[in-house]
């Protein structure tokens, strides 16, 4: 014979209500993440023409200038600090990232300079 089911106590049945402290980090996490959205375009965009100049100024003073790539960065302006090199001494090549976001080339041609690479969007 199957045992009756009891009835659930109404108590369990209402909603948790979360702590002062979790509303107020639940809101901020919102609004970080809406900042977050309206403003990656913009920074993107940013970030991209900051390694497109890194890459450009670093393999002139690398293959035109012959200067070690380690002494480029003086070539930089103010703030560039999250931008890295990488050199490609067989393509005549300088890779620069931002911060793991985006990267740029820029090949040294023979008569032309550096010359950025295509962008890839």
């Amino acid at each position: 014979m199957a045992t009756p089911r009891r009835p659930i106590p109404a108590a369990t049945l209402q909603p948790r209500r979360l702590s002062r402290g979790k509303r107020t980090a639940a809101v901020l996490l919102l609004v970080l993440a809406a900042m977050v959205a309206w403003y990656a375009r913009p920074l993107l965009a940013t970030a991209r023409t900051g390694a497109a100049y890194g890459a450009r100024v670093a393999c002139s003073c690398r293959f035109v200038a012959g200067r070690p790539l380690g002494d480029c960065r003086k070539d930089f302006e103010p703030g560039m600090g999250l931008v890295t090199l990488s050199a490609d001494e067989a393509a005549r090549r300088v890779t620069a990232r931002f911060a793991l976001l985006v990267r740029q080339s820029a090949t040294y041609r023979e008569g032309w300079g550096c010359q950025l690479d295509r962008w890839a969007d």
